[in-house]
């Protein structure tokens, strides 16, 4: 009988049945062709399928005519880890190979695959990624705002207090901010992140990333909040907030901030890092350089 060709994790093709292990399968966040090959070599090879949501793995998989070959799919979720976990790790120990996929996107992102990594990794097993679509990086790319450094913060805390606590943190990363929201919350969201970052931060929403009813809003937070106050949204959204500028950087934190940068770049290129990062003018920047003298 004739081998069938299956994935190697590091990604040439090779002949035989597939590495034991666990696989990360990355699915489609809208377009149901945005999957890769590999993917689907995983999915028709694995002996156990895991998923986050089993209804959405089925139908991926009738989508592009994979067989189950009598295999169930393991239900894997916030709600049921504790008990889902010990029969995966099971599969594994008896020598099986285990597919999970998360719903839409990259498995571990805002994703309850987390705690069965760790457990696999944790009993010396094999642990491979599957990569593909994210919402994450998908927004970055149409977004318009920095990529150079960004902050993945997720979904927002249901307390206020702590929601508020937490936006406070984060306006203060020197970088792109990524945020999942609720269709339903994202006005609110919105409106909040313009109180506490200011009204006037550049903001982008991202909304059905490949899908039929795609959407991108660009507008200053405020301008956003404004907007979307008394207009109902469908569908997944990710916020992207832009860095503070122009916020008050003292002399030694200009200088911190370049010898840091100059310990890995060279000074023009550490000077023009540094003035992106910290919303200042570039001749300022390069003023504080000078008199920092030559990197070591």
């Amino acid at each position: 009988m004739q081998s069938e060709a299956h994935p190697d994790p590091r990604g040439a093709r090779q002949q035989g049945p597939l590495p034991q292990g666990l696989y990360f399968v990355s699915t489609p966040i809208g377009a149901a062709r945005d999957i890769t090959l590999r993917a689907l070599d995983i999915l028709a090879a694995a002996d156990v399928l895991a998923a986050e949501d089993t209804r959405t793995l089925r139908h991926l998989m009738e989508i592009h005519g994979i067989d189950l070959r009598g295999r169930q799919i393991v239900a894997y979720h916030d709600h049921n880890g504790e008990t889902a976990r010990p029969r995966l790790m099971r599969a594994l120990a008896d020598g099986q190979t285990v597919a999970y996929a998360s719903e839409a996107g990259t498995p571990l992102v805002a994703d309850p695959g987390y705690q069965l990594s760790r457990a696999a990794v944790a009993e010396g097993h094999a642990v491979f990624a599957a990569p593909g679509a994210s919402a994450v990086l998908a927004a970055l790319t149409v977004a318009g705002l920095p990529t150079d450094r960004f902050y993945f913060a997720g979904f927002a805390p249901a307390q206020s207090g702590a929601r508020q606590r937490w936006m406070e943190e984060a306006a203060a990363v020197p970088a792109t901010l990524v945020f999942y929201e609720s269709p339903k919350r994202v006005a609110r969201f919105l409106a909040e992140l313009a109180e506490v970052m200011g009204p006037d931060r550049d903001a982008v929403v991202c909304r059905e990333l490949t899908k039929r009813f795609e959407e991108i809003l660009r507008a200053p937070l405020g301008q956003l909040a404004q907007d979307l106050a008394d207009r109902p949204l469908k569908g997944e959204i990710v916020v992207l907030v832009d860095r503070a500028r122009g916020t008050t950087v003292t002399a030694e934190s200009l200088e911190d901030a370049l010898r840091n940068a100059m310990q890995d770049m060279s000074r023009k290129d550490a000077i023009s890092h540094v003035a992106e990062m910290l919303g200042l003018p570039r001749r300022q920047v390069y003023q504080a350089a000078l008199s920092l003298g030559e990197p070591e």
